[in-house]
């Protein structure tokens, strides 16, 4: 199908652009990689009267680090994402995690903030986000704020960001020298995840010194598994030890049934990509 007709705009500061989406009011929409927004307009599920490209905006851009945490602009795509030499040493998840991301084509195009702007239950970014405790850059006409990833994802496809809101940035405390591993199970290569579990861990002497675990597609939003991290820590990182942690996965979660796998299945499958992951992470 062909989208409905719109109006374009494409500011060259973010200034610009939080003016242009103010003015726009309820008829506005952000384009940023189009990689999500695009297929949308084409099937004519939503029809802005104006999109706002902020893909010239410079404040937008870039991967650097602010004091102890790495800063990866809004508008940096999976592909620099993957191979940024920052991400790699810092956030080895986050960078094997956008390995995994549709196909090259898209990781080439898209952005990691549009993705994780988008809220999709079964993106894979979400997961990473929370289980590291990222922080959310934000700013609207009111203003800069910063919105822990814990606070960012809301429900299906919404988030903390308000209609007249940009996300600009995502920080990342750093994990330089922990274990990580994204264990992600689809019917088909490049297809949604039906669940994913992203785990990073710090083992030192075989003992687990921390843990961070999330789950990709067990609800609503991204979780956090925190009860299979709390098992986790001071015990041997032993393929008997996490594989026993790795039974509270499905704690707290509201996986839903439909096409893809019942809810008990992704229950199931929560609780053993979890063992994999922790164990991949724990090399």
């Amino acid at each position: 199908m062909i989208p409905a007709g719109f109006d374009y705009v494409a500011p060259a500061t973010l200034d610009e652009a939080l003016t242009a989406l103010a003015e726009a009011g309820e008829d506005g929409k952000i384009l940023a990689g189009g990689q999500s927004l695009i297929p949308v307009l084409r099937l004519r599920m939503s029809a802005p009267g104006i999109l706002v490209d902020i893909r010239k905006v410079p404040e937008l851009q870039g991967i650097s680090m602010d004091g102890d945490r790495v800063r990866i602009g809004a508008m940096a795509t999976h592909h620099s994402v993957v191979h940024d030499p920052l991400v790699v040493e810092h956030l080895k998840l986050l960078s094997d995690t956008e390995q995994t991301v549709a196909d090259p084509q898209v990781r080439h195009r898209g952005t990691m903030g549009g993705a994780l702007a988008h809220a999709d239950p079964a993106g894979d970014l979400g997961a990473v986000a929370v289980a590291l405790d990222a922080e959310f850059d934000v700013a609207g006409p009111q203003g800069r704020r910063t919105v822990a990833a814990a606070d960012f994802f809301q429900d299906y496809y919404t988030t903390a960001l308000a209609e007249d809101e940009i996300l600009v940035a995502v920080t990342f405390p750093s994990y330089a020298g922990w274990g990580a591993h994204y264990e992600k199970f689809t019917r088909v290569a490049q297809s949604w995840s039906i669940v994913s579990v992203a785990a990073a861990v710090q083992v030192e002497g075989g003992i687990v010194r921390a843990a961070r675990v999330g789950l990709t597609n067990m609800g609503a939003v991204p979780i956090r598994a925190s009860a299979v991290e709390q098992a986790l820590v001071g015990g041997p990182a032993t393929a008997e030890a996490v594989r026993a942690a790795a039974q509270s996965a499905a704690q707290g979660t509201s996986p839903v049934d439909d096409t893809s796998a019942a809810a008990d299945y992704r229950e199931h499958l929560a609780r053993v990509l979890t063992a994999r992951a922790v164990l991949a992470a724990a090399g």
